[in-house]
């Protein structure tokens, strides 16, 4: 797989984004704080310089709540190709318009806001369609297109090969063509209420629709962080029969069976999935969603190929779902994949006329205003089940530790900066993460 990743550099040439993405800073010396990535497992606070408006559509937010997501322990871990020494990680955040362009005539100083993890330029065909993930004019990696055919938008803090963009782990945050890219949050509604418009909602509800979970299906979702989590209850708000939960963390499927009867719990350290589950449904599950992630491999195959570079991805969750979907069935990829794998079950997709969906990054812009509005607003869906910390920005390095290590209970971290409101109700308190308990899960 080195191999692979060697020869598309050597034949394209430099990578097409700066080592420092042109922006301007604020005039005088004053800085922020901010979650910088500089190497294998090594992030680190630093003081760097407060963006200002470089474009007439920028927005600069104040940051008033962060988190880590799931997929930057790719970065934590320097699998995502394209990282340099100094960037500013986090792609889920909010706050409040500090600074606007010259062009934003719908967003204030002072509005509260949460923007969606991809930049959007909101004209081109996809932006047009709300497809934001999907835009063509805000990611200019040739890597990215020299990999996969075409560029996808660009992220915030999740490197160069989306962009180059600086992240919301920061006090302060620069976000191109502003109108389209943040969302304005109703009042009544707490910050860790909204938060989570930014990524896990939208990309936890594009997983069922994409997929088209119906009303009476049968449905398996692999991996219960935080997305699968939310994949769940909306699997069951859109009329899934039964839904198994895949993982093997015991309060990852305690925290699932909160939602209702309807959810089973599968722990796959315990049991044969594949043969444990097709003994319960022998007719195959109607949907299979995998939320899990390509760098946990389960197998020693798959441990000593992915060491030795010969693949970056393993298949293991995508065959365990072709077996156990039914002839016609439907299988979704919401889970970050980011290069190729080997041994997948190709013939099995073909003969069962498995229709397995690429669901891509979720396009935030299509959903985040149906979740708030019909959702959130409605208490139909409440994001806040899956808080359970809340600490300063301060501790983000070892936040990234314990949230790697799966220790104390480690679900979604609200990290609050200097701009913060109090926890909202019914919501965590700030501790320190050398304060939690030291057991690891």
């Amino acid at each position: 797989m080195q191999f692979v990743v060697n020869k598309i550099q050597d034949s394209m040439g430099p990578v097409d984004v700066a080592a420092n993405p042109e922006w301007k800073h604020r005039p005088g010396n004053e800085t922020m704080r901010a979650l910088a990535w500089f190497g294998n497992k090594d992030v680190r606070m630093v003081d760097s310089p407060i963006p200002d408006i470089s474009e007439d559509k920028d927005v600069i937010i104040k940051v008033t709540g962060t988190t880590i997501c799931g997929s930057d322990l790719h970065l934590y871990h320097s699998e995502m190709l394209a990282l340099q020494k100094g960037d500013i990680l986090g792609h889920e955040f909010m706050g409040v318009v500090d600074r606007i362009g010259p062009s934003v005539t719908t967003l204030a100083v002072g509005d509260r806001v949460v923007a969606s993890f991809q930049i959007a330029c909101g004209t081109c065909k996809f932006c047009q369609k709300k497809l934001s993930s999907m835009c063509d004019r805000t990611n200019n990696s040739s890597l990215m297109a020299s990999m996969y055919g075409q560029r996808m938008a660009g992220f915030f803090g999740y490197g160069h090969l989306c962009g180059g963009l600086s992240g919301g782990q920061s006090e302060y945050v620069r976000v191109p063509f502003g109108e389209v890219n943040l969302l304005k949050c109703p009042k009544e509604l707490s910050d860790e209420q909204v938060l989570f418009l930014s990524d896990v909602l939208p990309t936890s509800y594009h997983s069922i629709v994409d997929t088209k979970v119906e009303d009476g299906d049968v449905v398996g979702i692999w991996g219960m962080g935080p997305i699968g989590q939310c994949a769940a209850r909306w699997a069951i708000l859109k009329g899934a029969k039964k839904v198994y939960v895949i993982d093997a963390v015991p309060a990852r499927l305690t925290l699932a069976q909160a939602a209702g009867d309807k959810i089973i719990p599968v722990n796959f350290k315990e049991v044969d999935v594949m043969k444990h589950i097709h003994e319960l449904e022998p007719q195959g599950l109607d949907v299979c969603i995998d939320c899990t992630t390509f760098h946990e491999p389960k197998t020693l195959l798959h441990k000593v190929e992915k060491a030795l570079m010969l693949e970056t991805d393993v298949s293991e969750t995508p065959n365990e779902m072709i077996f156990l979907v039914r002839k016609m069935g439907r299988i979704g990829l919401i889970g970050v994949y980011a290069g190729y794998t080997n041994h997948f079950a190709i013939g099995s997709l073909m003969e069962k006329g498995v229709r397995f969906i690429g669901n891509g990054q979720a396009p935030v812009h299509l959903y985040w205003e149906e979740i708030l509005h019909d959702y959130i607003l409605t208490g139909k869906f409440d994001p806040t089940f899956m808080i359970t910390h809340r600490v300063d920005i301060e501790d983000f390095p070892k936040l990234y530790e314990k949230f790697d290590q799966r220790y104390a209970g480690v679900n979604k971290v609200f990290v609050q900066t200097k701009a913060s409101s109090p926890p909202g109700k019914n919501c965590p308190q700030l501790t320190k993460v050398d304060d939690w308990a030291n057991v690891q899960i």
